[in-house]
């Protein structure tokens, strides 16, 4: 698809009257679209996918218009230039696939039912009725919607709905805003409600297939937040009501549609007698996030997709300090350590990543921009560190004044740093643009020098083959020592003697205290053995930070893997999750060393049973009344080892709790039970159980017992039950397209299944790409291949796989950085393989 104008510049909307006539039945939809605005030429583009346009009018007269599909545009003709008014009648037919507007499929009692709802981010809306589709073009819009109804049927939209006619459903206008937030839908929905301080109805809404009980917790955390932000934003809720709608097949995770927010079910229903503490976190970051977009994306959105970073990052830090906010005892910013952080570090040091402000005028590449990692994770880092120099109170007058200043409107980077500067006065955009114009990030290297002075050196940080072009960052140091200063901005800097600055601080020397500033540390071996030394005074997210900086660096194989495994049993007796979280992310990634089958992989799995053996004795299976949230977060950890590990013991235990709970198995405690039965399908597994499983996954409305069942059933070993999986994979009626790809990463991980799952990929390619290609998500189905692929063998078939295709749009970045994160863990294998599985022998004896 060639580079687009933008159509905004010639043709700006002011109001859309909609109306859409959706039959389920024969999955059509009928629709008439008056827009309203200022016309700069008598030619006019406005956008269409899929849509079969019929007439266009403007005061009776018919008007000259052309369909370039292409472009996914409608070319108008108008009598004049200025104000004019015209409407666009047209029909398509609803999408299966997740965007535009859409069937969600679910079952009520073995019957099949289904509700109606729309996705129109990035560029969807379009699919739904013709717009200038552009995030600047923001205009107040009138829905009108009419369907084939039958009672006990409920609709709701982004206003409240203002009369019926004719069976035609009409809502109040809404406030300005751009097209991809416009959201509606429709079908057999349950609902609870209540009201903030200030009077905003807040409600989630989710099909009858649920208990009531799973829509409490997410009305209290939305209430509650929306009280929160409206305090800490200084700036009122907009709109007169927040719905939250649970969509039980959504190709995201959740979306900020104003004032109709709609989620993946797993991400806003929750049965509050039986969810793991790291469930309910989840839950409750997810739904903040999307409460931050009302103001940081809504009612202030970004000019253009290049400023994605507005919305996404800043949303991305707000989750948690909303969350930290109403749940303190959560202590959520070390989950904040253990996702954002760790995720953001590993992708933004592969060489070709892209940086978080990035330039886009191709549609087929706006989707590509929706990068987790950086867009979401480094992103959020990066104004972490804003907040770090600026506090809280000049953080808050800031954006009061950025609201203020551009509500209902729509802004770009510059615009956030001037409020934020003027506020602080500190020139935020100076710092802060090294981050996010710069992809990749500075290791901060401090070493004692032949003088014995402490020399600071910034440089940039590869894994895996990396250009060095002397890219330098405004470093935010966080050091313990005051003679380092707040700024690094040059590439070397000289603190001074160091044994004087030692003496006078009485404390290992450190940098990035608190783990907010987004690069990593090299300490000399002299610095490293002082902290090493002292490591029991490190609080847990120092320890864990130590941890994670050396296994990067181990990966950039600048310093040696092996060195790691004597650090790990340092810490095995943790009680900190965090700690555990990079522990055992060190200890999987010790997997690829050893050969599936070999003595070395046995080794491995005792290594495991050594690092985990005392936490499962001390913390037993099952969760206890009035425990630790560290206690409850660590468990999965030291179990799922354990069960690697083979230990006779964990495996019969496992295999026991499940006989105990073969017939209730959605009642097992939800934070072992994925653990209870992998062990199951794996040590005791048989064709029956299989059935009785996946039956079980078809049946139940439980996202968190799903995803369990998902980790679970791919695992067998058997190869005709592998095969079976891998025809659940096109069946819908099994794997909704939603989830094909945990299904499918499950079973890639699988050493048995791993074959299987990688042929299914690669032939069915084109099936894949039809079923959900539309959707931001498609790419990491790559990156979930390159995650787990390490070997000489499968990276030659996956470069003959997809370097043909490296021209697509969308895929081109996805494909060339996956190609090296798969480089790099082979050249790591084949240097340290060796020295990794000589060490775990002798950390054994």
């Amino acid at each position: 698809m060639a580079e687009l104008d933008r159509f905004y510049n010639t043709f700006q909307p002011d109001h859309y009257d909609v109306f859409i006539d959706v039959n389920r039945a024969e999955k059509t939809i009928n629709g008439k679209t008056t827009i309203t605005g200022n016309a700069s030429t008598p030619k006019i583009a406005i956008n269409q996918k899929n849509l079969q346009v019929t007439s266009i009018q403007s005061n009776g007269q018919e008007l000259n218009f052309s369909v370039d599909n292409d472009a996914e545009a409608v070319w108008i003709t108008l009598p004049q230039t200025g104000k004019v008014t015209f409407t666009v009648t047209y029909n398509t037919k609803l999408t299966d696939s997740m965007m535009g507007i859409y069937p969600s499929y679910y079952e009520v009692n073995g019957e099949k039912k289904q509700i109606i709802g729309t996705q129109f981010e990035t560029t969807f809306a379009r699919q739904a009725f013709p717009c200038v589709d552009e995030p600047e073009a923001k205009a107040t819009f009138s829905l009108a919607i009419k369907f084939d109804e039958h009672p006990g049927e409920t609709i709701i939209a982004n206003m409240p709905e203002d009369h019926v006619e004719d069976g035609v459903h009409y809502f109040e206008p809404t406030v300005r805003m751009s097209t991809y937030l416009v959201a509606f839908a429709f079908g057999e929905l349950q609902s609870k409600m209540t009201t903030t301080k200030s009077g905003v109805k807040v409600g989630v809404f989710a099909t009858k297939a649920h208990q009531p009980k799973e829509l409490d917790f997410a009305l209290d955390i939305a209430k509650r937040a929306i009280d929160f932000y409206e305090d800490f934003y200084q700036t009122p809720y907009p709109l007169p009501h927040s719905w939250q709608l649970a969509l039980p097949d959504f190709s995201a995770g959740a979306m900020e549609n104003w004032g109709l927010v709609t989620y993946r079910e797993a991400y806003l229903l929750l049965d509050p007698d039986n969810t793991s503490l790291e469930m309910k976190q989840l839950v409750a970051t997810v739904i903040t996030h999307e409460l931050a977009h009302q103001w940081f994306g809504d009612l202030v959105t970004m000019k253009w997709w290049d400023d994605l970073w507005l919305n996404e990052s800043f949303a991305n830090m707000m989750e948690y300090v909303a969350v930290d906010a109403l749940q303190p005892d959560w202590h959520i910013w070390e989950l904040f350590q253990t996702s954002e952080a760790p995720m953001a570090l590993q992708r933004d040091a592969t060489d070709g990543v892209q940086s978080v402000h990035v330039n886009v005028n191709n549609p087929a590449e706006i989707d590509a921009l929706f990068d987790g990692a950086i867009v979401y994770a480094k992103g959020s880092r990066m104004l972490v560190m804003v907040r770090a120099l600026l506090g809280d109170k000049a953080l808050r007058e800031g954006l009061k004044n950025y609201f203020a200043a551009h509500k209902y409107n729509n802004a770009t980077g510059a615009d956030l740093w001037k409020a934020l500067g003027d506020a602080s006065k500190l020139n935020i955009g100076k710092i802060m643009n090294s981050w996010l114009e710069q992809p990749g990030y500075p290791v901060v290297t401090a070493q004692i020098d032949q003088n014995g002075d402490l020399v600071l050196s910034q440089k940039q940080f590869f894994i895996g083959d990396g250009k060095d072009v002397d890219r330098q960052w405004q470093i935010p140091l966080n050091s313990n020592y005051d003679a380092a200063p707040q700024i690094m901005a040059d590439n070397s800097i000289n603190l001074g003697n160091y044994q004087s600055l030692r003496e006078s601080n009485g404390h290992p020397f450190r940098l990035n205290v608190g783990n907010n500033s987004h690069f990593i540390v090299k300490y000399d071996d002299t610095l490293l053995a002082d902290i090493l030394d002292h490591t029991d005074e490190l609080d847990p997210i120092s320890q864990r930070q130590l941890l994670q900086d050396l296994r990067l660096l181990a990966q950039g194989q600048q310093v040696s893997y092996a060195s790691l495994i004597p650090l790990m049993t340092k810490f095995k007796d943790s009680k900190s999750s965090i700690v555990n979280a990079e522990l055992y992310q060190i200890a999987n990634n010790l997997k690829m060393f050893a050969t599936p089958g070999s003595p070395a992989e046995q080794e491995l799995r005792q290594f495991f049973d050594f690092l985990s053996q005392d936490q499962v004795a001390r913390l037993g299976w099952m969760p206890q009344d009035g425990e630790s949230n560290d206690d409850q977060l660590t468990r999965p950890y030291v179990i799922s080892a354990s069960l690697y590990a083979h230990n006779t013991d964990s495996v019969s235990k496992a295999h026991q709790i499940f006989t105990d709970y073969q017939d209730k198995l959605e009642s097992l405690s939800a934070d072992i039970r994925g653990f209870i039965l992998k062990n199951e399908v794996q040590n005791y597994g048989s064709e029956s159980l299989f059935k009785k499983l996946v039956t079980a996954y078809q049946q139940t409305a439980d996202a968190s017992y799903k995803q369990d069942l998902r980790m679970a059933i791919p695992s067998t070993t058997d190869p005709a039950l592998i095969s079976k999986v891998v025809s659940y994979f096109e069946d819908a009626n099994v794997v909704k397209p939603q989830d094909l790809r945990a299904w499918y990463r499950s079973l890639l991980v699988n050493n048995a299944g791993q074959q299987a799952a990688w042929n299914w990929l690669r032939d069915e390619w084109q099936w894949l790409n039809d079923t959900v290609g539309g959707d931001m998500e498609f790419a990491t189905f790559i990156t979930v291949t390159a995650g787990i692929f390490h070997t000489s063998e499968r990276l030659k078939e996956f470069k003959d796989f997809f370097e043909p295709k490296l021209n697509t749009p969308g895929l081109t970045r996805e494909i060339k950085m996956d190609i090296k994160v798969i480089e790099s863990k082979v050249a790591l294998v084949e240097k340290e393989q060796n020295a990794v599985n000589e060490m775990i022998a002798k950390s054994l004896n």
